[in-house]
C-alpha cells in the first residue's frame, strides 16, 4: 500500500511541475497548551499566522507529544521512538552546560534526510547531549545549529551567548538577564521600574528566527530539512516591549508575579501580557518564514509540520492557565500524562497536497513525525528498524487509514507514570515510584465521553484494564538511566 501511495504522490507532483524533493520544516514550540491557538479555540492571546497556517492545512485534536517534558519529548520525536524504547526518558542535566547525550547508534530524521542529499539545519533549543558530545546536533545528522544547547541556558530569553555549531557566540552589550532570580532586596514590587532589571538588549529568539531565514535563503536551490525547536512560550517571561504593549492595553486584571520565597523564574510586572505576547512573537517568526518561503517561490514545495512538546507549564504564579484556559477542558499540565500534559496542536500544511482547512481526529504521537516525513518523501523504504512511530501521511493526503492500534508513554518523571490509548479508552498509572499500598493502580477514561478525565471506570470495565495492564508491560523495556522500579 505504501509503495502505490508514494508512486501516485510523486506522479501527482511531477504533473504539478514538482522537479525538486520537497523541502520540510518541523516546528515545535516550547511549553505551548493545547488550546493556547486561535485555531485551537484560544479567545485572548493572537496567534494570526498559526491560524492562516491551520486554515490552509489540516488541524489535528488528538495528537501526543513525546512525553510531558521536555528532553524525553525531544528524544521521541527526533529518533521515532517511544518513551519505553527511546534512550532518554526524563530530563538529565549534565555539567557544565547541557542534557544527557543521545549515542551515535540513535537514527534521527536529520540522520536519514541528509543522507538523501538534504541540507540539515537545527534552530532554537536542543537538549539532546552537550556541545561536542556524541548527542551534541553537528553528531546527530544535523550540518547547522543555532541556539541554546542547554535547557537551563534557554530559561533566560537575553543570554549573553548562543551557539552556533559548535561555537559559543557572545552576543554584545548583552548582560545575561538570569532566567531564576528575585527583585532585589528593597526593590518596590507595586513599581513597574523594579522589574526593568529584567529586561536585556539581544532577544535571543530573534537571532535564531534570523538564523532559519539565512539558512533557508541559503539552500534555496535545494531540498532542505528545519528543526525549529523553538524556546517560547517556556519561562522565564522574558519579552520586548513592543510585544508587550498590545495586551498591556487590553487592561486585564494582571497582578505582578514577584517570585515571593524565591520560587520560579524571573519576576514581571504584567505575566498575564508577558506570557499573551510571548506566544504572540513566536507567531510573528513563525510568520516570517512563511513569507519567505513564498517570497522566494518555496511554498508550494516545503512540508511544514508545527506541534509542541507538552503541555502548558504547571507553574501557576507566572502562567495563569485558568485565565488563558491554556488546556481547557483537559486535566493535567505539563509533567502530567493525564491529557493536559501531552495533548498538543499539530498542524501539517502542504499546498496541493494536504487539503486546506481539514481536521483529523486520528490519534497521532510525536514518534509518527519520523515515518509519516520519510513516506511523505517517497523514502518509506528508508524508515529504520526499531522505529515505533506510525505514518499518517495516508491522513494528510486524504486517503482511509486504520485505526492507531494503541499509544504508549511513560515517564520516570513526577512520581513515575505510564499511559495507554487504546481507541476511546486511556489508562493511566500514576505515582508509580511512591510508597503506596497498590502503586500499580489502572485509572481507565472513556475519552470519547469524558476528555476530563473525571471518571474512573476501571472497575466496571476490567477487561479494558487488563487488555491496558498488558501494553503497560509489553511496551517497556528497562532502562538503567531512568529506572521504573515497580515494574523493571
Amino acid at each position: 500500500m505504501k509503495t502505490i501511495l508514494t508512486f501516485f504522490l510523486f506522479c501527482a507532483m511531477a504533473s504539478l511541475g514538482h522537479a525538486r524533493k520537497p523541502n520540510v520544516i518541523l516546528i515545535m514550540a516550547d511549553d505551548l497548551g493545547f488550546t493556547e491557538l486561535g485555531s485551537y479555540g484560544q479567545k485572548k492571546i493572537s496567534t494570526p499566522h498559526l491560524d492562516k497556517m491551520a486554515a490552509e492545512g489540516m488541524r489535528f485534536t488528538a495528537c501526543y507529544a513525546g512525553n510531558a517534558v521536555c528532553a524525553p519529548s525531544r528524544c521521541v520525536l527526533m529518533t521515532g521512538k517511544h518513551p519505553g524504547h527511546a534512550y532518554i526518558r526524563n530530563n538529565g542535566e549534565v555539567k557544565p552546560e547541557g542534557q544527557r547525550p543521545i549515542p551515535l547508534s540513535e537514527v534521527t530524521i536529520a540522520d536519514l534526510l541528509k543522507k538523501e542529499g538534504y541540507a540539515t539545519g537545527a534552530f532554537g533549543k536542543w537538549g539532546l547531549g552537550p556541545p561536542g558530545s556524541v548527542g551534541g546536533p553537528l553528531q546527530q545528522g544535523f550540518d547547522r545549529f543555532y541556539g541554546f544547547n542547554c535547557q537551563r541556558h534557554a530559561h533566560s530569553y537575553y543570554p549573553n551567548y548562543l551557539w552556533s555549531d559548535d561555537r559559543r557566540v557572545v552576543l554584545e552589550n548583552n548582560p545575561p538577564i538570569p532566567g531564576h532570580a528575585s527583585l532585589p532586596k528593597g526593590a518596590d514590587p507595586a513599581d513597574p521600574r523594579s522589574y526593568d532589571i529584567f529586561k536585556g538588549q539581544a532577544y535571543g529568539p530573534d537571532r535564531i528566527n534570523e538564523q532559519v531565514l539565512n539558512f533557508i535563503r541559503g539552500n534555496k536551490e535545494k531540498p532542505f530539512f528545519v528543526y525549529y525547536p523553538t524556546i517560547i512560550p517556556h519561562v522565564a517571561l522574558h519579552v520586548p516591549d513592543e510585544e508587550l504593549e498590545p495586551y498591556l492595553k487590553l487592561k486585564w486584571n494582571d497582578p505582578p508575579f514577584t517570585r515571593k520565597g524565591g520560587y520560579g523564574y524571573t519576576p514581571h510586572f504584567t505575566p498575564r501580557a508577558a506570557y499573551a505576547a510571548m506566544i504572540t512573537r513566536m507567531d510573528r517568526y513563525m510568520g516570517n518564514v512563511f513569507n519567505l518561503l513564498k517570497d522566494l517561490g518555496l511554498d508550494k514545495d516545503t512540508i511544514i509540520l508545527f506541534t509542541s512538546d507538552n503541555g502548558t507549564t504547571h507553574l501557576k504564579g507566572e502562567v495563569d492557565y485558568d485565565f488563558f484556559e491554556s488546556v481547557k477542558p483537559l486535566r493535567g499540565l505539563k509533567g502530567s500524562l493525564y491529557e493536559g500534559g501531552v495533548r498538543v496542536p499539530m498542524i501539517a500544511r502542504w499546498p496541493g497536497r494536504v487539503k486546506a482547512s481539514s481536521q483529523s481526529a486520528r490519534t497521532i504521537g510525536a514518534e509518527d513525525c519520523l515515518p509519516t516525513i520519510l513516506e511523505l518523501l517517497g523514502l518509506d523504504d528508508r524508515i529504520p528498524a526499531g522505529v515505533d512511530g506510525l505514518s499518517f501521511a495516508p491522513s494528510l493526503l486524504g486517503k482511509k487509514q486504520k485505526e492507531r492500534p494503541f499509544l504508549y508513554r511513560e515517564f520516570s518523571g513526577y512520581g513515575g507514570q505510564q499511559a495507554v490509548w487504546v481507541g476511546k479508552w486511556k489508562g493511566v498509572r500514576q505515582k508509580m515510584l511512591r510508597k503506596k499500598k497498590d502503586p500499580l493502580e489502572i485509572e481507565l477514561y472513556d475519552l470519547d465521553a469524558d476528555i476530563s478525565e473525571s471518571r474512573n471506570l476501571a472497575a466496571k470495565q476490567p477487561k479494558v484494564v487488563a487488555e491496558i495492564r498488558k501494553l503497560m508491560a509489553e511496551q517497556h523495556t528497562p532502562s538503567k538511566h531512568f529506572p521504573m522500579r515497580p515494574i523493571d
